[in-house]
């Protein structure tokens, strides 16, 4: 009797015999599980064995290939829309530090470009970019300056710093972003100067991960109104930040926010954030006051 091939359908192991084997010397499988290979044009004509590893492991590997491809290509669809959603977003977060209630504006866009335009360059906004010595390197593109860059060296070992410049009923207001770290992860906010350049006119603060009800609060509006519901003052005579978050008035009342009790290290990390990024705008702000002061007079 002539011998015969058999494929296991489980592992794809090929017998050469007068009949298949009892049991599969890879996978153990029984007789049952061998067919018998087919010689010639008909056996040809076979298509692929399912059941064997390389059907598996090349079906994986397709399988992958097309869900990678379809994940790439959804994301570079969806990423423009990505981004202006961020950006709309920020400027949300900025409206919002001038005590603008951003969900009862029907176009939120439309509020900002109005806010921050500059009215001798009607094609610019007043986002401008200074350095630590209080000039203004650029008149426009401080709002496309990412918070982990704000004060990094760039190529020219300049540290710029976004300031936004808006006109609220006819008066200048200075926005100044803000960066730092809570208790579980990043906070950050925006702080609005009135056009003396040192009495706060409103806040955002908001978080990455903090506890609800706790140090998620910074994000509250009880929290925030406590830097507006009094004078609050930034900077002290001498040009340095005086205003502190704690518990228990240590600091002259004019300079002293109320922390957020059970809420100790997010609102050291406040407090830490206020000193280390309000800082670097003193000088500028101390140009803008005399500057203002003149032409007021």
């Amino acid at each position: 009797m002539a011998t015969k091939k058999y494929v296991c359908k489980v592992c794809g192991y090929v017998h050469e015999g007068k009949e298949a084997p009892a049991v599969c010397p890879l996978c153990k499988a029984g007789a049952s599980e061998f067919d018998v290979v087919k010689e010639g044009k008909e056996g040809k004509k076979k298509g692929l064995n399912t059941n064997s590893d390389v059907y598996a492991i090349v079906y994986s590997v397709v399988l992958v290939v097309i869900v990678a491809f379809l994940l790439a290509f959804t994301n570079t669809v969806l990423k423009p829309k990505q981004d202006a959603n961020v950006k709309l977003d920020k400027k949300k977060q900025i409206l919002s530090s001038l005590n603008i209630d951003v969900d009862e504006l029907a176009n939120p866009e439309s509020e900002y470009l109005k806010v921050f335009a500059d009215n001798d360059k009607p094609e610019t906004l007043r986002e401008y970019l200074i350095d630590e010595n209080g000039a203004i390197v650029a008149y426009n593109g401080g709002f496309a300056l990412p918070n982990d860059s704000i004060g990094v060296p760039d190529k020219n070992k300049v540290k710029k710093y976004p300031l936004y410049l808006a006109n609220i009923g006819g008066e200048k207001k200075y926005v100044i972003p803000v960066v730092g770290n809570g208790l579980w992860g990043a906070i950050w906010g925006y702080i609005a100067l009135n056009d003396d350049c040192n009495t706060i006119f409103g806040v955002y603060f908001s978080h990455a991960s903090e506890t609800p009800g706790l140090g998620a609060e910074i994000a509250g509006e009880k929290f925030q109104k406590r830097f507006t519901e009094k004078v609050t003052k930034v900077f002290d005579d001498n040009g340095n930040v005086g205003i502190t978050v704690e518990k228990g008035v240590k600091a002259e009342p004019v300079f002293h926010i109320d922390a957020i009790s059970g809420a100790t290290i997010t609102c050291n990390g406040v407090n830490d954030m206020l000193k280390r990024k309000l800082a670097p705008y003193s000088e500028y702000l101390r140009k803008e006051r005399e500057a203002n002061v003149k032409q007021a007079n």
